[in-house]
């Protein structure tokens, strides 16, 4: 039976069951989003091979590229929707936003309330967006018959799409050095994906140990948290069309990403629910019925 439609409730427990680990992506032209990566957004190179790059903290990988792409990233396909990479102060978020705006490169800034948000296309159009997680300043969101719309923690309403407070962001910065690296910190929060079967799929990551946090089939979406207090790890929709095919080989698109337990009880739990996997060095992959590769490391 179809869960019923349920608003979106922070979750006032601290702690994921799972946190997550690099995104893989196939781009068109290595050099051209290394660039991207490292000068616009501040990551840094962590290894590179003939075709690939890794980049990330000095600590930790978040992006891995391949260059195997022949075109851009193509609409109307199953696929990533966006991949977020999450600041871990205001300072560190307002230090990206400065970097884009010196960088002249076109951004959304929005206030979701729950987070605020600065999305952009990378060279190939994958959509990244930029987090800062605000749950403390979240109540919930409503669903009426129209549109969602947010409340804050003294009951104002908001679209949860409002633009973002620029000036204010940029306030919290005490200095303007764009010149230095993302800090240890910044990471894969969450991952928001399309999918051609929006039941099938916010079933099958519901078998990872996800919560339902938003059920919304009137509006084509469904997310599910992982029991913190930013209740919005793993996003999934529609809006590319019911029954969309996975995006093609050779485009720009997620290879896959990664969801990483840091016990083995919870990722054997994990492994049970999902049934049959592939097993490689790096752990094991399976993928979502919209054909979503997904990595779970070894612990």
């Amino acid at each position: 039976m179809s869960p019923s439609e349920t608003p979106w409730v922070a979750d006032p427990k601290p702690r994921d069951i799972a946190t997550f680990g690099a995104v893989e992506l196939d781009v068109t032209s290595l050099s051209r989003s290394v660039a991207f990566w490292t000068d616009v957004i501040g990551l840094t190179i962590r290894a590179e091979t003939g075709d690939g790059a890794e980049l990330g903290t000095a600590a930790q990988t978040l992006v891995i590229l391949h260059e195997v792409a022949h075109a851009g990233f193509q609409q109307r396909h199953s696929g990533l929707y966006h991949l977020a990479v999450h600041a871990p102060t205001e300072p560190d978020f307002a230090r990206i936003l400065l970097r884009l705006i010196r960088a002249n490169w076109p951004i959304s800034p929005t206030d979701h309330i729950m987070s605020k948000a600065i999305y952009l296309l990378d060279p190939d159009g994958i959509t990244v967006e930029i987090t800062l997680e605000t749950p403390e300043r979240f109540s919930r969101f409503v669903f009426d018959d129209t549109m969602p719309y947010a409340l804050d923690i003294n009951g104002n309403r908001s679209s949860g799409r409002d633009r973002l407070d620029v000036r204010a962001v940029l306030e919290t910065l005490t200095d303007d050095d764009t010149t230095r690296p993302v800090p240890d910190g910044t990471r894969i929060g969450h991952v928001h994906l399309y999918v051609g079967d929006l039941q099938a799929a916010f079933d099958y990551y519901k078998l990872f140990g996800f919560n339902e946090a938003t059920w919304a089939p009137r509006f084509h979406m469904g997310d599910l948290g992982g029991g913190g207090a930013f209740n919005h790890r793993i996003a999934v929709n529609t809006w590319q069309g019911i029954g969309a095919p996975p995006s093609p080989e050779g485009t720009a698109r997620m290879r896959n990403f990664t969801i990483r337990f840091d016990t083995h009880e919870l990722l054997d739990h994990a492994l049970g629910n999902l049934g049959p996997l592939t097993e490689t060095p790096d752990g094991y992959l399976t993928r979502d019925p919209s054909g979503n590769s997904i990595l779970l490391p070894h612990v």
